[in-house]
């Protein structure tokens, strides 16, 4: 990371005097950045094998500039802006915004936690994510089906306010609520979530619970229709997670449920040919990683996924077995190279949810045309 001391700069530029130096040298500016670049095979999309060039797997390519602004008093003004970009093309993720990853401003104090405002991470995302593998050492391949629960964060919340305490005896929770920003609509397109994580010498625990209100129903509120998985009248997630470190050996597991009210349709699989009453994923998921050397590691997971579609059509209860692997060499203290693998095989099912009933990974370019996908890939990464 580079780092800018804009007390310096300033002084620099203006021929302060050191006194007043001293009084701001605690304001800094950081930029930094990830670029993570590939390529991928995939065994089957819509009938045919593919391989491509892809970026963000192991974690989406970005650059962005966080600061703070020493208040005095143990309070600092904070900033994050953070963008993401495909390597291979160049174009802006996140639908062409120009920070789609975060963009906030707040208070931070030694006292009283953090406050911040702007697009962030739900507490899904902050608290439950990192005891997954995908939310941790994987990236996105080794999502549940269709990122479901988010764990991956597919999605952030726009118009947020979000407050994160302070670690007390290895206690962290905060809470997040997104603003519909529409006349008469006040809980249209809002959203709400909150969590917790116990961090201890060998344990670390952690809940979390999301609920988003007509999900991707405007342009302009919390999940804006550019933005989310799923169209519905309701979206909630909520779950739990354990990891029990011993020795260079990490043991992990974690359910999430996923629940969309009144249905209508999929980023993933397009529109459902019946308006779903409920449509429901419950995710149970158990991973490892093993540290061979502080240059290198492995790490496994399996989830077993069962979906609930329910309409007044019929109903479907497709089920999903995941199965991925991933290895890391760094090479230096900024660039690692790694191998990293996933196989889905998609069962039951029913007639209502067609789509629902193939293998889809995260990441593929397109669904399978059978019950069965591989995805394998070779990457290297590099941070500034």
């Amino acid at each position: 990371m580079k780092k800018i001391l804009i007390a310096s700069l300033v002084n620099g530029a203006l021929g302060c005097t050191l006194a007043p130096v001293a009084a701001v040298a605690q304001s800094s500016v950081t930029l930094y950045g990830l670029i993570d670049e590939g390529v991928n095979y995939t065994s089957n999309t819509g009938g045919h094998s593919n391989v491509q060039m892809q970026s963000g797997f192991a974690q989406g390519s970005r650059w962005g500039l966080k600061g703070a602004d020493d208040l005095g008093s143990g309070t600092k003004a904070i900033f994050q802006l953070e963008n993401g970009f495909d390597v291979n093309s160049g174009k802006l993720d996140q639908s062409g915004r120009m920070f789609g990853r975060q963009a906030y401003v707040g208070l931070s104090s030694q006292q009283l936690g953090t406050l911040t405002m702007g697009r962030q991470y739900d507490s899904v995302v902050d608290y439950l994510a990192p005891l997954t593998a995908n939310g941790s050492w994987a990236g996105y391949m080794l999502s549940h089906p269709y990122d479901n629960d988010n764990t991956d964060n597919s999605f952030r919340l726009n118009n947020s306010v979000k407050y994160t305490s302070n670690t007390y005896g290895g206690i962290t929770f905060g809470g997040l609520y997104g603003f519909s920003n529409q006349a008469g609509g006040f809980a249209n397109n809002r959203s709400y979530s909150f969590g917790a994580q116990y961090v201890g010498a060998a344990v670390t625990v952690a809940a979390a619970y999301m609920q988003i209100n007509n999900p991707g129903g405007t342009a302009g509120g919390s999940l804006s229709t550019d933005d989310t998985d799923f169209f519905a009248g309701r979206q909630q997630v909520w779950g739990a997670g354990l990891n029990y470190r011993m020795g260079p050996t990490t043991l992990g597991a974690v359910y999430s449920h996923t629940t969309l009210n009144n249905a209508t349709g999929s980023v993933y699989v397009g529109s459902f040919a019946n308006a779903a009453s409920s449509l429901k994923f419950d995710n149970f998921e158990v991973n490892a990683k093993y540290q061979f050397t502080k240059a290198a590691y492995v790490g496994a997971m399996y989830n077993y996924t069962i979906a609930h579609f329910n309409s007044n059509a019929g109903d479907s209860k497709p089920k999903y077995h995941q199965f991925g692997l991933m290895v890391d060499y760094t090479l230096s203290t900024r660039t690692d190279v790694y191998a990293q693998g996933m196989y889905l095989h998609a069962s039951g099912g029913g007639p209502v949810a067609a789509p629902l009933n193939t293998a889809y990974i995260t990441g593929a370019d397109a669904p399978s045309s059978s019950a069965n996908q591989a995805l394998a890939r070779v990457g290297i990464r590099h941070t500034f």
